[in-house]
């Protein structure tokens, strides 16, 4: 969009599966060249730090988008972390009326985004004393691991009620009970992906009082993060007022849809003509972006 405007003449994306060793490389790369701004995912709460303040250093506008850091000068760019997790804790603790045995299925321990999200369902399930966590392992945000993992955890609490979980591991803990389709489902919580919302109507053909929840972690944070970067550029004050997050350095945006059985219906109908790997999302417009800066 901007380089059709003739705003800007490149955009480099250094990209890949990496550990924290990894994406300092990539950083170093893109310092290296002079870039004007950098967006990054980043893959651990305090192992870039001194990396960012690097570019900081030499004048790069610096955006960590999804997740939260304490590093001063870097804004943070996405949802609420927390909050997100403790929208489905709170709903999934409810629905098992206080009280039951769970199991919990993480992404990757130390992940920023993994820590802010795992803090706030702790919060949640210590109002709950009744709610006993019986086990917790990590699924590696990755849907064949998290199916394996709720395989394990069925096998080995037959008098399990509940689960809590996130992402594309969803899907796979969803798989995992439909396959062993115990007498009693326990009951869990998904995330705001086609895939899931299709494989939860099919669940409901197994089970009729089948219910879940979706909370939305929209991708459109990066693009949003990319308007807000060149926002910056152009000069404009973030009017830090606007901010929010546990340092006061984050654009919290808004989640893009909460599905439950009430609404799965109009969720579905944001599916129609979208890939199984579409997450229901949003981009915040120019206008909107406006809205966090001095005016």
């Amino acid at each position: 969009e901007y380089m059709d405007k003739g705003v800007a003449n490149e955009l480099v994306i250094e990209s890949a599966d990496t550990d924290v060793a990894g994406q300092i490389q990539q950083l170093q790369n893109l310092i290296a060249k002079n870039v004007d701004a950098i967006l990054v995912n980043p893959g651990d709460v305090n192992g870039l730090n001194a990396t960012l303040l690097e570019a900081l250093n030499k004048g790069i506008i610096v955006i960590s988008v999804d997740q939260e850091l304490n590093v001063p000068g870097v804004y943070n760019v996405g949802i609420d972390q927390k909050a997100w997790a403790m929208t489905s804790a709170e709903w999934l603790a409810k629905k098992l009326g206080g009280k039951g045995e769970i199991v919990e299925i993480e992404g990757f321990p130390g992940h920023p985004a993994n820590v802010a999200r795992m803090n706030g369902v702790d919060e949640v399930f210590a109002k709950y004393p009744d709610i006993k966590v019986l086990a917790k392992d990590t699924g590696k945000w990755d849907e064949a691991t998290g199916q394996q993992v709720m395989s394990n955890f069925l096998a080995a609490y037959p008098t399990l009620t509940g689960y809590w979980t996130q992402d594309g591991m969803a899907i796979g803990a969803l798989q995992a009970v439909m396959a062993a389709n115990p007498a009693v489902w326990p009951q869990g919580v998904g995330e705001g992906r086609c895939q899931y919302l299709k494989l939860w109507q099919e669940a409901l053909t197994m089970k009729p009082d089948f219910e879940s929840i979706a909370v939305a972690n929209h991708p459109g944070v990066s693009p949003t993060g990319l308007r807000i970067a060149y926002t910056m550029l152009m000069g404009k004050k973030v009017n830090t007022s606007k901010l929010g997050g546990a340092n006061g350095l984050s654009f919290v945006l808004p989640v893009a849809a909460v599905i439950t059985k009430e609404n799965l219906a109009d969720g579905l109908k944001m599916c129609e003509g979208k890939p199984d790997a579409y997450l229901l999302d949003s981009i915040l417009t120019d206008a909107e972006v406006q809205a966090y800066f001095v005016k």
